[in-house]
This record gives C-alpha cells, structure tokens and sequence, in this order.
C-alpha cells in the first residue's frame, strides 16, 4: 500500500462520527460530538470534561541496511466555530441560529480544519521532543446584505515525545502525544475549543521494517507482548514500511473498499444502506442537512446522483475464487470459535450458494497441517464474502 493509500485510511479515520446520519444538525446523534481521539486540555473541569489529555503507542520495528528513522505525521481536527450574524434594519447584528437568504440557508455550528504536523527523520535512537503549536484565527464571509458568517478557532499546543529502545534484536517505538493548553476550561464547549480531536498518527519508516503486534512473526511474539497501548493502536497499513496508529481498533492492512463513492463518516456501516436511507430523507430534511455542514451538502449531493449502476457496485462484488489466499475478519459472531481464526490466512477451495440465494466461501486454514485431508473430505470453513480480504502479493507467506 501506498503513502496515498495509507493516508485515504486514516483520512477516514480522522472523520470517524463527524457526522452522522441523518447528517442534520438537529438530530439528537449530532448534538454531543467528537467520540474517539480526544486530547483534552490538562486543565479541564472534571465535572464537565471527562477526555483524558494524552495517548501513546508502542510498536516494533527490524532495523535493514543504513541509517534507520521514522517520519511521524500527528494528523488531528481542530475545531471551528461557525456563527451566523444576521443584520437588524437598523445595521446592528445579532447572533442566530440560522439565517435563510432566498433558498440558501446556514446555520450556526462547529465545523472542523485538518491539521497535519509532520516531524520528519527521527532517529531510531534514545528520546526527542516536539512542541506542537497551532495558532487559532477567525474568517469572516458575508452573506450578502442579510449578515455574515464568522468562523473562530482556538490555539492548541502539544508535546510529543518519540523514545526507542532496544528489545532483543527488535526496536521498540514509544510515541506519546500529550495535550498542554494551560488554561482551564470551565464546560464541554470550551474544553473541545483546545482540544486535538480525532488524534492518531502515521508513521513512515526508512532502512527500518515494522512488524504487526497483532500477528507478530515468531520471533518477535514476545517482544509483541511487552508492548502496551493507551488510546492509540498500532496496525501495519502498507507493506512494512507504513504503520496506522489509531484511536479504533483496526485489523493490519485495512482499506478503503473500492466500491465505496466517498465518505460517510462512519466506517463501520455500509455504504448501500446510508444511500439509501438519504435518498429516503424529505426535501426539507435534506435541505437541513446541506445547511449543517459543508461536507453533509457533499453526501446529499453524491447520494442523490447515485445511478443504478452505482447501487449495483455498493450491493457487493466477490473478489475471491478457488485457490486465492484472503485473510480471515470474522464480523458475524454466528459462531464463537471463529474468533478464533481471526487474523488467519486461509486458501479458497469454493464459493457456493445456498437455497436462499446466500453466497459462502469455503476455506482451508494456509497454517493448519491437516489441510489436505479436510479438502480430500470436503470439510470446510464458511465465511461470507465480507468476512474474508484478500491478501495482497506482499503480504503472501
């Protein structure tokens, strides 16, 4: 996987629950925002903030051939206040909640700015320390002679503090990303107005490999073990030389599927149901919607250009035939021993159908020693098509 590809996931990663559906900021799912990557303010009220201000990673990396460092990238949203002022006949303003210009309307609320801080080259070596600063500002945009919209943002800073150390013939890699606003904040808005929302990093390393603490080679499966995680989680994203840590739980390697048309800013659901619940919404309701958040008027809009040939490719393409290696994500919990084989390589000996028009994949596990016999006796593993992703060329054992 790319650095592209790799980014276009934690891009996802970073607008994990912005916006749910119905993408309307009256819903009462979109009133307590900003779910999972929260550095809050050290300072915060604990009574009305309960965010911890910190998280940190450990993972493993094989040093190659030359001098080996890691590119950090810490990817975060800062928060942006949209106010709506509406012009009274005698020139003054006042704060609304919404101001409707012919069909147009916008409504106050708290939008979001992608921030990036990249810290490049950082040795495999002893300890370094960062100092985050990201200023604050305000944009203002009128709104013909109705008002005008003014958007405001707060300073955030931070500490991150990258430390390796040596285990056995491995590298272990401590990144911790603390918040440390040093000022107090008194309710849930304003701690959020210093906060580093949807915090996760990117790590690129150079004449260094990355190795999976959730499916550890051998070698390394104690080192794996001695490694510990505080809300941020090390998954390999592209080959080894790319590695996710996110404030989620992912497998390694996850992707974006390529039937997907853009985001929908949960992750975890189906693409073909959120079409088609927005093409569902009333006119109204997606006219409030647009009028919520710039980036829900791009879901609506996309939503309501879906062709049926686009529908078509949302309900599901199978991608695996007889003999091809997939990688088993079981997600149906029809059965608990297939816990067990998540993770798992396993080789396709058919897909089939049911009665029911149901497709299943029968498989044999690449590491289970009495997979000739169970495919000599026809005895399988069943998995559904969205249970299974299929392992890419270097990924192969």
């Amino acid at each position: 996987m790319s650095l592209a590809a790799a980014r276009a996931v934690a891009d996802a990663v970073l607008y994990e629950g912005y916006l749910l559906y119905p993408y309307r900021a009256s819903a009462a799912k979109n009133r307590t925002r900003w779910q999972f990557g929260v550095l809050g303010p050290p300072s915060a009220a604990g009574t009305a903030f309960g965010e911890a201000p910190d998280m940190s990673m450990q993972c493993l990396l094989a040093p190659g051939a030359g001098v080996p460092t890691v590119t950090v990238r810490l990817r975060f949203l800062q928060v942006q206040a949209r106010e709506v002022r509406a012009t009274r006949p005698d020139g003054t303003e006042e704060r609304v909640t919404e101001l409707v210009v012919g069909e147009t309307s916008v409504l106050t609320w708290d939008e979001a700015v992608e921030r990036e801080v990249v810290l490049p080259d950082v040795p495999l070596d002893g300890e370094v320390r960062f100092a985050v600063s990201v200023p604050g500002g305000q944009d203002e945009e009128p709104v013909g002679d109705a008002g005008r919209i003014v958007r405001r943002r707060w300073p955030l800073s931070a500490d991150v503090r990258v430390t390796v150390s040596p285990d056995g013939e491995h590298r272990r890699l401590t990144v911790a990303v603390t918040n440390t606003h040093p000022g107090p904040a008194e309710d849930r808005s304003q701690a959020l107005r210093h906060s580093l929302l949807s915090a996760h990093l990117l790590l690129e390393a150079r004449n260094a490999a990355f190795l999976s603490v959730i499916d550890p080679p051998p070698e390394a499966v104690g080192a794996a073990a001695r490694c510990s995680q505080n809300r941020c989680w090390p998954v390999l994203a592209g080959g080894h030389d790319l590695l996710l840590g996110a404030p989620i739980i992912l497998y390694d390697h996850p992707r974006i599927a390529e039937q997907s048309r853009g985001d929908l800013f949960d992750s975890t659901e189906i693409d073909e149901i959120l079409t088609l619940r927005v093409m569902t919404m009333t006119d109204q309701e997606k006219a409030e919607a647009r009028a919520t958040d710039a980036r829900a008027a791009a879901i609506i809009d996309r939503c309501d250009a879906a062709t049926p040939a686009d529908l078509q490719r949302l309900h599901g393409t199978c991608h695996v035939d007889k003999g091809s290696l997939v990688r088993i994500r079981p997600n149906r919990r029809a059965d608990a021993q297939d816990l067990f084989f998540a993770g798992r390589i396993a080789r396709v000996a058919a897909v089939v159908e049911d009665v029911d028009g149901g497709t299943h994949v029968a498989v044999t596990l690449l590491d289970d020693p009495a997979a000739d016999l169970h495919d000599w006796y026809g005895r399988y593993l069943y998995f559904a098509p969205d249970e299974l992703v299929p392992v890419a060329p270097e990924e192969e054992p």
